[in-house]
């Protein structure tokens, strides 16, 4: 006898799967660490601090 498949829950399922293969490219393009995103932060804000150091003033 053949299985008895429930189509909601099927549909759910291939859904769930889509969203998580979509989260996952997601991650790798867009995603980074707290310890990345902190760095990065720091870096920008030691090359303003340096371009603003080498103003003028006229």
């Amino acid at each position: 006898m053949a299985e008895i498949v429930n189509l909601r829950q099927a549909r759910k399922r291939r859904a769930r799967t889509e969203a998580a293969a979509t989260a996952d490219a997601n991650r790798i393009a867009h995603g980074r660490s707290k310890a990345e995103r902190q760095r990065a932060e720091a870096a920008r804000e030691r090359a303003d601090a340096l371009l603003d150091g080498a103003k003028r003033e006229d």
